[in-house]
């Protein structure tokens, strides 16, 4: 192997500040052989035992994987043309090789004859259900197809790692490529002053005179909700839904590809659709249990939905509103039924206490410290702490990197960098978001949503960082994706609670804690159009469905655009413009080969059970040890070591129940 090359290099920390472009080829070489070896070595093993075949097949990719990953990671948060083109030269050869190992005939023979053996037979719990689901998987990925179907399965996998991949880099430079200067003042009538202050900023960092503004959110979320000059709302609204729509960075015609090439892989397979394929292996089990749950949900909100669009159009004196003007009406609705401007809040959201308050939570939750930790990262923003047991067991090393920049993807997500499991006792993960940065003298103040997002990815990162169990394949967030969501969603529920706000909830100039009044028209904010919200994610979950179960991509008079713009249009709160095109860059969607593709749904069904789960927090007290612990060692510990369903009914005692959601939500009294 080539030395010098930092990718190459196992040890911790990670080495960020050494990876240059010129690394990338030479490590997925040395790192493809290297995994290529470790497959001959499980092929020929005789006679066959759990750790020479099983196990073995379990880490086999394990050097390949976390080396590409960490370059995949930089490229989403300091990409420039450079590693840019040496990530994508590589993405060819990584998916011919990921999509040759459930197709090599040898490596399913060695398994089906681990399988038949005494020790096989004889197998429990974890290790039984991973032998029984890399059986399937290896099925579900081809392995029992001929020749020719195996060739084109390959090529399909290939295809569409490079064109998701191509989606996800058009819509970054789509949405990089739009700005809006304002140099009159007085339009900007009715932004918040640290809005204001930003947009200064950001016109006079790109060398302009006036006030800038981008699609990035916190850019754009208070243009949207704020200012009073509907033409500039207008503009910023159709450059952000018709995002990666023109040269030379259009999605349309990769949408149509890839749904193409994922109705041809699950039809290739033996299924109806892609949607079967990929949740045939997930709580739902079936596009139709997902569609089912999603009718249900909608079907129960319906009745709220009209009754808030009314009551909307009533205070705005309208028959109807423009698509730009309804989170600005809804604002204003807001404040005149709570007196409460969510603006009131951002004072007491400094990103340092923020930060504070999220360790102590999961300190007092799960026994767990968090310090900061002095190694380099990938941009000098970026913080770096590490997670300690109470046995002083240090658990993961943690990066937390929350500023918008050119060179970063938006949205927030969090990067498992690097999985714990029995041969690796450390975890090692990255939280990105995209959140207000500071503004003059003044600290990063976030919105409440801000700080939600910010519990949110945490909660991913615990649960990436706390598993203990055996197999690298079952670890951290290698769960079922309508499961995944529970760990971080649950976490959000106690940036509502006074118990949990007063520990970093406090003014950043007097500190003090969050008013009493303020709290009180916060919380009574907090269902506020929740109907409308409820039909959003549930418009994204069946445009999702829809497009994998429904639209023929073949057929050329279908287009993907406007066929999910219908979709999105009936659950939306008012008509929707006839060039709304959000789904060319819903990287949900599109962004991976499979991510949340006909998965969508996941979000609502992981909120069913958090809402349910966090109720026993309620019943025994939000910072509870005793359910703490529980959700720690039979959700966070056990990742895919068992059936996501039965791990909740361990944890709760019973099964997952809506009523908890629509309660949170305050979609229950008769309409």
């Amino acid at each position: 192997m080539a030395e010098g090359n930092p990718l190459l290099e196992s040890a911790l920390p990670l080495p960020f500040d050494r990876v240059r472009p010129e690394h990338v080829r030479p490590a997925a070489d040395a790192l493809l052989e290297d995994a290529r070896a470790r497959m001959r070595a499980v092929i020929v093993k005789t006679p066959r035992t759990w750790e020479n075949t099983v196990a073995a097949f379990d880490v086999m990719t394990e050097r390949l994987d976390d080396a590409m990953g960490l370059v995949g990671h930089l490229e989403s948060v300091a990409t420039e043309p450079a590693l840019r083109d040496a990530y994508n030269a590589v993405q060819p050869l990584l998916s011919a090789f990921y999509s040759s190992i459930p197709l090599d005939e040898g490596l399913y023979r060695g398994i089906k004859e681990y399988a038949e053996t005494d020790e096989a037979r004889s197998l429990t719990g974890a290790r039984r259900r991973y032998l029984d689901k890399t059986l399937a998987d290896f099925r579900r990925h081809g392995a029992e197809l001929d020749a020719v179907g195996k060739e084109r399965l390959s090529k399909i996998d290939v295809e569409l790692a490079d064109i998701t991949l191509k989606f996800s880099q058009n819509t970054l430079d789509a949405t990089n490529s739009f700005d809006l200067v304002i140099e009159d003042e007085a339009r900007l009538a009715g932004l918040p002053e640290g809005a204001v202050e930003a947009a200064r900023e950001s016109a006079e960092s790109t060398g302009k005179k006036g006030f800038r503004f981008t699609l990035a959110a916190p850019s754009y979320v208070p243009a949207m909700t704020y200012l009073e000059d509907a033409g500039i709302r207008e503009q910023l609204y159709r450059a952000f839904n018709t995002r990666a729509t023109r040269d030379p960075w259009d999605n349309r015609p990769l949408v149509r590809r890839i749904l193409q090439l994922r109705r041809e892989r699950a039809r290739l397979l033996g299924f109806r659709d892609f949607a079967d394929l990929v949740l045939e292996d997930r709580m739902a089990k079936s596009g139709a249990a997902a569609r089912a749950f999603v009718h249900t949900l909608r079907e129960k909100t319906q009745p709220f939905f009209e009754r808030e669009n009314d009551e909307l159009l009533r205070f705005a004196g309208a028959t109807r509103l423009a698509a730009w003007d309804v989170s600005y009406q809804a604002e204003k609705l807001r404040r005149a039924l709570y007196d409460f401007d969510e603006e009131a809040l951002r004072p007491y959201f400094s990103l340092d206490r923020v930060l504070e308050g999220l360790f102590e939570v999961a300190r007092r939750l799960y026994g767990v410290s968090v310090e900061r930790d002095p190694s380099i990262a990938w941009h000098p923003d970026v913080r770096t702490f590490r997670i300690v047991g109470d046995d002083g067991r240090e658990i993961s090393t943690f990066y937390v990197d929350v500023f918008p920049r050119s060179s970063k993807r938006d949205g927030a997500w969090m990067h498992g960098l690097i999985t714990a499991f029995r041969g690796r006792p450390r975890a090692v993960q990255a939280l990105v978001a995209n959140v207000t940065p500071p503004v003059g003298d003044r600290p990063a103040l976030l919105n409440h949503r801000e700080v939600e997002t910010m519990f949110h990815e945490f909660g991913h990162l615990l649960h990436h960082a706390l598993g203990k169990v055996e197999l690298r394949g079952q670890a951290g967030t290698n769960v079922a994706w309508d499961f995944v969501e529970l760990p971080s969603q649950i976490m959000e529920n106690w940036c509502w609670e006074r118990e949990a706000l007063d520990l970093f909830a406090r003014h950043f100039q007097t500190g003090e804690t969050i008013p009493d009044d303020l709290l009180t028209k916060m919380r009574r904010a907090r269902t506020f159009r929740a109907a409308n919200q409820m039909m959003r994610q549930l418009g994204f979950a069946e445009a999702d469905l829809a497009l994998h179960c429904d639209l023929d991509p073949d057929d050329p008079s279908a287009d993907p655009v406007a066929f999910a713009r219908a979709i999105f249009a009936q659950h939306a709160s008012t008509e929707l413009p006839d060039d709304y095109a959000m789904v060319a860059s819903f990287g949900h969607l599109f962004g991976s080969a499979v991510g949340y593709a006909a998965a969508y749904y996941s979000y609502k069904w992981a909120e069913v059970l958090d809402a349910d789960a966090f109720a026993a927090f309620r019943e025994h007290g939000v910072f509870s040890r005793e359910v703490g612990d529980r959700f720690r060692s039979e959700i966070l510990a056990r990742g895919d070591s068992d059936d996501p369903a039965v791990l909740y009914r361990r944890f709760a005692g019973r099964e997952p129940r809506l009523e908890p959601l629509f309660e949170r939500s305050g979609l229950v009294a008769a309409p």
